[in-house]
């Protein structure tokens, strides 16, 4: 059965992943502090490494150190969610194991296929389309949602009011689930519970302090004909309802209430550890930019052979490196003012600009960026003038993808 260690992470992001993981038949074991960190790593030796930073990196530095020198501990991968750091310093969490780096507020789906990919596990994920948001207002949470119930969002709703309400020092909040847009029926039945019973699981959230906004009639019929959910009001008009809420004077207006004095946030800490939008909400269809998201290494393929490029692309997302494909060397020089890359796999014989060239507008530029040729170019003069033009290693056409990659990770372990 594979295992996972969680380390250092808060209440709400260590309980949700717990209950995900749990559920997937997966050992999860946690951790708090570097010292009880890498007792457990080498007593478990587990199969994933999930490490959660509140403020730095630094406080870790130590049990990352320790890990990359424990021959049982090195070859462990390692996930990191975290605050937003320099694109140098992620880069540099390679050599440490560290396969992907999460900034925070982290996408869940995404999140969750990267553990899967290293746990070879398939995770069963509800992919029905859904908009949930949570917003705060003084004491009180608004809950709106529409398109549809996914399950995967109702199970992390528990969690982000739990976080909201601790961040805010909440303790008797007001909560308005907003659900105008959703048309129900009896199928949806257990995922109305699912909703209901996690808005419910905190003991600060007391059921008579919850309104539901709907027009839709089963939904009105299921809360007040279900006894666990005693004291919760359906309403069809908030009006009334949000200015006994909301200090100051009354208006006939929802729309000017709502606009003008409930959006405007006073959370302390509103994104929180996880976005309640995932990355399938963007409606994105391109799967290698979804996995790419966390990368710890960047790397641009430049190569005018397609099937090359989509090869090794597919090799370095199995490393969760992030690639960057350019079939000319001339889109490749223009990317270098807006984009900064760990490592380059380049070609020689291209049409427009060659690798010869290529090499030599990096050098001129003194670019400290380590280049990997790869090319059927195999004669001696050729790898000599690649190589003294600052190519750190020199490939020849074809190679299995293990080779390439190995090489990889020792020309960019020997830059860090």
């Amino acid at each position: 059965m594979k295992q996972v260690l969680i380390i250092d992470a808060s209440p709400m992001f260590r309980e949700f992943l717990k209950e995900k993981l749990t559920q997937e038949n997966i050992l999860v074991e946690t951790a708090q502090g570097h010292r009880d960190a890498f007792t457990k790593l080498i007593s478990l030796i587990p199969d994933l490494v999930i490490l959660d930073i509140e403020e730095s990196i630094d406080n870790m530095t130590d049990f990352l150190w320790k890990k990359s020198k424990d021959p049982n501990a090195v070859n462990i991968p390692v996930i990191i969610s975290g605050p937003h750091i320099e694109r140098e310093e992620v880069a540099d969490l390679a050599r440490f194991g560290v396969i992907k780096y999460f900034t925070k507020p982290i996408k869940f789906d995404v999140f969750f296929e990267s553990i899967g990919r290293v746990l070879r596990a398939s995770f069963s994920m509800d992919t029905t389309p859904c908009v949930l948001e949570i917003h705060l207002n003084k004491n009180i949470i608004f809950i709106e949602i529409a398109q549809g119930l996914n399950r995967e969002k109702l199970s992390l709703l528990k969690y982000k009011l739990s976080e909201m309400m601790d961040v805010n020092r909440l303790y008797s909040p007001k909560i308005i689930v907003m659900m105008t847009d959703l048309s129900l029926c009896f199928i949806d039945g257990s995922n109305l519970e699912l909703l209901f019973d996690n808005i419910t699981s905190d003991n600060r959230i007391q059921k008579k302090d919850i309104k539901v906004l709907s027009l839709d009639s089963f939904t009105r019929e299921f809360i007040e004909g279900h006894t666990n959910y005693s004291g919760i009001e359906v309403v069809t008009n908030l009006s009334r309802v949000l200015n006994s809420l909301v200090d100051g004077g009354v208006t006939t207006s929802i729309h000017e209430l709502i606009s003008d004095r409930i959006l405007s946030s006073t959370d302390k800490k509103e994104e929180g550890s996880v976005e309640m939008r995932f990355y399938s909400d963007t409606g994105i269809q391109d799967v290698n930019a979804a996995e790419s998201e966390g990368a710890v290494l960047k790397i641009a393929l430049v190569d005018d052979d397609d099937v090359v490029r989509k090869i090794l692309n597919a090799a370095f997302l199995k490393m969760s490196a992030k690639c960057i494909l350019f079939d000319k060397g001339s889109d490749f020089i223009a990317s270098l003012n807006s984009d900064n890359y760990d490592l380059v796999i380049l070609d020689i014989f291209m049409p427009g600009l060659s690798g010869f060239d290529i090499l030599k507008t990096l050098h001129d530029k003194k670019s400290s960026l380590p280049v990997i040729i790869y090319s059927q170019a195999a004669k001696k003069e050729d790898v000599v003038q690649a190589l003294s033009l600052g190519a750190k290693s020199y490939l020849i056409k074809p190679q299995k993808t293990e080779v390439i990659i190995k090489k990889a990770i020792e020309v960019i372990h020997d830059r860090l």
